[in-house]
């Protein structure tokens, strides 16, 4: 694993990029410094740019909400994210997972918003003892643990319903620099206790499949996240490289506070804690 100072002492090396968004490229309200100018640093460059996205949202509140800040269609080739793949297996109803499930449908959601299930053929129900399974898009606001959510995921796992999780990211970090728990954990917590539950998004297969097929002429890829178990461990599945931004989510671990630089020593410790080792970190996203 290599410390690099800026993306431009490796991007010769790869033709395809997959960039996260939240945590890499901004904090959910504003662009990090040097992102946008990144992305065209690299576009200008010829390479091919996917983002990589465990949101929730499908791509019609994804893409609007990016170019707001900053990164309009012409920073990248493709987007995906965890809640379009999510909506279109359900549409499908392809894959047997999907085409055994009912038509009541129990959501975990940000605040109450269902946008996610619009345009599909399923009833809502608040009801866990009615649901035939739970679709798992968010957490409410200012929740600080899983409790609120242990007597449902308790009852759910009695019935045996099944779980898919439209975000399978564990924690985000807030504008505010506070972390905010995401649908992941408690699909974490419900596969503890016994339930299944299908993903989604990194690590898992589907979204990879999906980002190649996207650009099936690209040649080496380098994945880039935040995330050592999503973005990290997914490309470490996938075959490819993986350069770690260490000022996100595993800041405090990783040493990555203030204008101090990486220290090796740290991010070894870090990685052997984690389960996974990148080929490349560097503080922040930047060129």
């Amino acid at each position: 694993m290599t410390i690099i100072d800026g993306l431009s002492a490796v991007a010769d090396r790869y033709e395809l990029f997959l960039v996260d968004q939240w945590g890499v490229l901004h904090d959910g309200e504003s662009p990090h410094d040097g992102a946008v100018e990144t992305l065209k640093a690299l576009r200008a460059a010829g390479k091919k740019i996917v983002i990589l996205s465990n949101s929730g949202k499908r791509l019609a509140v994804t893409l609007p909400r990016m170019a707001a800040m900053g990164f309009g269609a012409d920073s990248y080739d493709h987007c995906v994210t965890s809640g379009e793949e999510v909506w279109r297996a359900l549409d499908a109803r392809t894959e047997p997972f999907y085409a055994s499930l009912g038509r009541r449908c129990f959501m975990f959601s940000w605040d109450g918003d269902t946008s996610l299930i619009d345009g599909l053929d399923f009833t809502g129900t608040g009801d866990i003892d009615e649901a035939d399974f739970i679709l798992n898009a968010g957490t409410q606001s200012g929740t600080v643990d899983l409790s609120a959510y242990e007597p449902i995921l308790q009852r759910a796992a009695e019935h045996g319903l099944p779980m898919i999780c439209a975000n399978p990211d564990f924690v985000s970090v807030a504008p505010d620099g506070s972390m905010n728990i995401c649908p992941g954990a408690t699909a974490r917590r419900y596969e503890e206790i016994g339930g299944r539950v299908d993903y989604r998004g990194k690590p898992h297969k589907p979204v990879y499949d999906r980002s190649f097929a996207h650009v099936p002429e690209a040649g080496a890829a380098l994945a880039i996240g935040d995330s050592l178990y999503h973005d990290i461990g997914g490309a470490n599945a996938a075959g490819i490289d993986s350069l770690f931004i260490a000022s996100g989510i595993h800041g405090a671990d990783a040493g990555a506070a203030g204008d101090a630089p990486l220290i090796q020593d740290t991010l070894d410790a870090l990685y052997a804690k984690e389960g996974q080792t990148p080929t490349f970190a560097m503080k922040h996203f930047g060129w």
